[in-house]
């Protein structure tokens, strides 16, 4: 397994995964497909974040991309997209795309990351609940699902709510 940063080039084979790992029957195309293309030709978008993971062959089964969130006048990553094709789950590759997006953040000295997502999946990476900082998020029915990592950088100060780029709430 490889993980690198996504080049121009990956971009049809990364939106056949988040297609094929995101596809609901009666659904012509994924909202996480179109999420991602907007988010990528935003102006938050964060190329150092935006990542992929290779099978021993050089095939493209997983991405994760990140965006710039802000609390305050703190530009904070969120974990936005992660998907991993649904023929390699439960082999390590998302576990290692989030391992990979957390030192990378770190190495950018972000404070902290921020994710919308499962807590028993997330939780195993040491994030927590938003709120345990002081932070959050801007739906408050969500408000189990929304969970910081703190890094490195981080910032007790840094608190408030959590604004999410444009296109969210819009797509």
């Amino acid at each position: 397994m490889l993980i690198r940063r996504e080049t121009s080039a990956d971009l049809a084979a990364v939106r056949a995964v988040t297609i094929a790992s995101s596809h609901q029957p009666n659904e012509e195309e994924p909202v996480e497909a179109i999420l991602r293309d907007t988010l990528r030709n935003g102006e938050n978008w964060i190329p150092a974040l935006s990542l992929v993971t290779e099978s021993d062959d050089g095939a493209i089964i997983g991405h994760a991309l990140c965006t710039w969130g802000r609390i305050g006048n703190a530009r904070v990553p969120n974990l936005s997209l992660l998907g991993v094709h649904p023929d390699h789950r439960r082999c390590g590759f998302g576990t290692a795309l989030v391992h990979a997006t957390l030192a990378t953040a770190d190495a950018l000295d972000a404070p902290m990351v921020a994710v919308l997502g499962d807590p028993d999946f997330y939780g195993r990476f040491g994030f927590r609940p938003s709120t345990d900082f002081g932070i959050v998020g801007e739906e408050p029915a969500w408000e189990h699902l929304f969970q910081i990592r703190i890094l490195a950088a981080y910032d007790p100060s840094v608190a408030g709510e959590f604004i999410y780029p444009e296109p969210f709430g819009s797509i």
